[in-house]
């Protein structure tokens, strides 16, 4: 009965299992993503909460994610609960918002973007493992 009351933030926060997330809530962080994937890739994962498409994505993409957190950051942002810093990456990295989406950047450079079922975890690994 006490899920039928939680908010979707909680709930957003109980589906960030398995891949180690930092949340991505301000466009200033925004701006630090960017500016430090010089030094490591980064992965942005866009969801929204209320949609089922995007938690399927959002749960395969975790079930099948297999490479070490030190070669990459994750950054889990809630749409919802953030839609001014998704507005934000669509600005500054000049992509059409989607969700669910997923951006690898590297060198303040988008190196892979797919959206929907369209999310290849596979591809993402691979990207990732290039830039080490």
């Amino acid at each position: 009965m006490d899920k039928l009351f939680k908010s979707q933030r909680n709930i957003a926060k109980e589906e960030l299992t398995g891949i180690q997330w930092d949340p991505l809530e301000s466009i200033g962080q925004l701006e630090n993503v960017i500016n430090n994937s010089e030094i490591k890739p980064k992965v942005i994962f866009k969801h929204s909460t209320r949609c089922g498409i995007s938690r399927m994505v959002l749960n395969q993409f975790e079930r099948g994610y297999e490479q070490n957190d030190d070669d990459v950051t994750f950054y889990f942002l809630d749409l919802l609960n953030h839609r001014d810093v998704s507005n934000a990456v669509a600005e500054k990295l000049n992509v059409t918002h989607q969700s669910p989406q997923v951006i690898v950047l590297y060198n303040r450079e988008i190196l892979h973007i797919e959206s929907h079922q369209g999310i290849d975890i596979k591809k993402v690994q691979e990207i990732v493992a290039n830039k080490k």
